[in-house]
């Protein structure tokens, strides 16, 4: 057998975390990855604030290691956030109503095996290809811009501006 089969499941998926991690955008799959200076609590904390501020709706958040906890798991802190804006989500399901398996858009924070944190969304353009949304250029421009915005603003240190 060999060696790396021998591996924990977790074991194997820290690893898998550790390789795509570093990347800040990983072509082909459509996943952006930042470094955030903040662990995972204050991260998502920050991101909402920045999204809020801008007249987004945060709809929830999702303590993926509080679950684990309950069935008696151990997860490294990893959350999810949820939230939209039904002004540039609406005409995308327009489009192509199955775009709503991706929207609201999400992003996640995770604390990494050395104690890092990190945050990764799916890249607006990506959600394009993948829908074959031709239509809606500029909305998509829009999510990009701001999506990458808020993302530095919850993860590099005096970014978040007063409000």
């Amino acid at each position: 057998m060999k060696n790396w089969m021998k591996l924990p499941l977790a074991a194997i998926a820290v690893i898998g975390l550790t390789f795509v991690a570093p990347a800040v955008h990983a072509d082909g799959d459509g996943l952006i990855v930042k470094d955030s200076d903040f662990g995972v609590v204050k991260t998502l904390d920050r991101l909402g604030i920045a999204l809020e501020r801008a007249g987004i709706n945060v709809f929830s958040r999702i303590p993926h290691d509080k679950g684990a906890a309950k069935v008696g798991m151990t997860l490294a802190p990893t959350q999810t956030i949820i939230f939209g804006n039904p002004k540039l989500g609406t005409p995308l399901m327009l489009s192509n109503p199955a775009i709503g398996l991706d929207l609201p858009l999400k992003a996640v924070a995770w604390e990494t095996a050395d104690g890092k944190t990190k945050i990764a969304y799916t890249d607006p353009a990506w959600l394009a290809k993948r829908y074959n949304i031709t239509d809606k250029d500029q909305v998509f421009g829009k999510m990009t811009g701001a999506l990458n915005k808020f993302t530095d603003m919850a993860t590099k240190r005096g970014m978040l501006p007063k409000q």
